[in-house]
């Protein structure tokens, strides 16, 4: 594939919808988009290993670990449309913990490529799962998506919330519980 080929079709792109892609507003147009996309998708790039770059401890914590109201960012890969919204991700420890700083950026990894919804938590919640096994792991995503707001339905205010749970945080309903009332809670 050429160094071109993104722009170029950028510009065919505009030329199709009705616009002139030589005008002032339009002109770097093609390179801006490509340069947008290769940030929008940066997560295919992205290795975990890297991301955690050995944050991993042996520590004998055993309550939950919660980190809440991560801003995700995401493209719907149906319509190539924003999706935005809080990513909340728990678990309960097994002899080791990650970094809490690394759980933002594990979440960027997958929110950086284009995705729906139900598939982003699951993956998220997998990786975690994969790389320290605790005892238990969930995730809540809450999120606006314009192709439900800009098109289709046109529903302004509709959020769509997934979850996923895997060890105690399905089987224990007061683990699920606690997870889902510290999530609730508002700070200050």
């Amino acid at each position: 594939m050429s160094k071109d080929f993104i722009e170029k079709n950028i510009k065919e792109l505009l030329k199709f919808i009705g616009e002139n892609p030589s005008r002032q507003g339009l002109e770097k147009t093609p390179k801006r988009v490509k340069e947008s996309l290769k940030y929008l998708t940066s997560g295919y790039s992205k290795k975990i290993n890297q991301i955690l770059n050995g944050a991993i401890f042996k520590e004998p914590y055993d309550e939950m670990v919660t980190v809440r109201d991560i801003e995700i960012f995401s493209l719907c890969e149906h319509h190539l449309l924003p999706f935005y919204g809080k990513c909340h991700v728990a678990y309960l420890p097994n002899g080791k913990i990650i970094g809490l700083s690394k759980i933002p950026r594990l979440v960027e990894v997958f929110a950086r490529r284009l995705q729906v919804q139900e598939r982003l938590t699951t993956q998220i919640a997998n990786c975690v799962n994969e790389v320290i096994q605790p005892l238990g792991v969930g995730v809540v995503i809450e999120a606006f998506h314009l192709c439900m707001a800009m098109r289709g339905v046109e529903k302004q205010h509709a959020y769509a919330v997934t979850s996923s749970m895997l060890g105690a945080f399905r089987t224990d309903r007061g683990t699920r519980a606690e997870f889902l009332n510290l999530i609730r809670a508002k700070s200050g």
